[in-house]
């Protein structure tokens, strides 16, 4: 945890909720009469945050003009964990592992959609290497809705060393997505230990990192748009995941 701003009602009412992270002041916009922002106010003002009142043009310059929707907390943000914690993690499970990883997705409106679209299919763990790649900051983590707070994230110094590991050590099968490929997802077996590998925005997987997969997965596109935002992409293929695991 590391203290930072807090964006957006949701991702401030997600820290008071979840208690994975501490407030420890909060501005809000004096001059908005909102129900959703009073309903916030009540709820922080009961968790004993300190509360004050500001100016929408002090909020701006806080956040760098963000759109922080009336309210910006101050406290303790979700922290990115180790590469050792992978293992302490996939130890604990009892299901098979479904895994989202993220190569090279630098922009924290993607990252923070990503994590939103694991957590609602049950992935349990999101990994992305250190370098080259986004971090919980705080735009991530108002996209995400909670989500930061609810998915493990896992930052790695090697990524290709890392999905080898985890091809060797717990039986996981490695499917990269890529406009190229042959095979559809929708043909694709998503069953058992699962890493789905997204790449950068626009472009894609490194070629380590495609060499390293087990299969290469395209998505089927039907229009005259030939690729999706990297979020988007993620968000198909983890629920087409989901619907082939929830089948016996």
């Amino acid at each position: 945890m590391r203290d930072q701003l807090i964006i957006g009602i949701h991702a401030v009412r997600s820290a008071l909720k979840h208690g994975a992270r501490r407030i420890d002041r909060l501005w809000f916009d004096a001059e908005r009469r909102d129900r959703r922002l009073r309903q916030l106010l009540d709820e922080a003002r009961a968790a004993g945050v300190e509360l004050t009142p500001s100016e929408k043009a002090t909020l701006d310059r806080m956040t760098g003009g963000a759109n922080h929707q009336g309210v910006v907390a101050k406290g303790e943000m979700p922290a990115s964990l180790a590469e050792a914690a992978l293992d302490e993690l996939l130890g604990t499970l009892d299901v098979p592992p479904m895994l989202l990883v993220l190569d090279g997705v630098t922009d924290p409106h993607n990252l923070g959609a990503c994590l939103r679209s694991a957590d609602a299919t049950g992935v349990h763990a999101v990994i992305a290497p250190r370098d080259r790649a986004g971090g919980l900051s705080p735009v991530a983590c108002k996209v995400a809705s909670g989500a930061a707070e609810t998915v493990p994230f896992v930052q790695v110094t090697n990524l290709v060393r890392t999905l080898r590991h985890l091809q060797d050590a717990h039986r996981v099968f490695v499917v990269g997505t890529s406009g190229d490929a042959a095979l559809s997802l929708f043909e694709a077996d998503l069953h058992g230990p699962l890493a789905l590998v997204m790449g950068a925005e626009g472009e894609g997987m490194r070629q380590l990192t495609r060499k390293t997969c087990d299969a290469l997965v395209h998505l089927p596109m039907a229009g005259q748009v030939h690729s999706l935002n990297v979020s988007v992409a993620a968000g198909v293929c983890l629920y087409e995941a989901a619907r082939q695991r929830a089948k016996p």
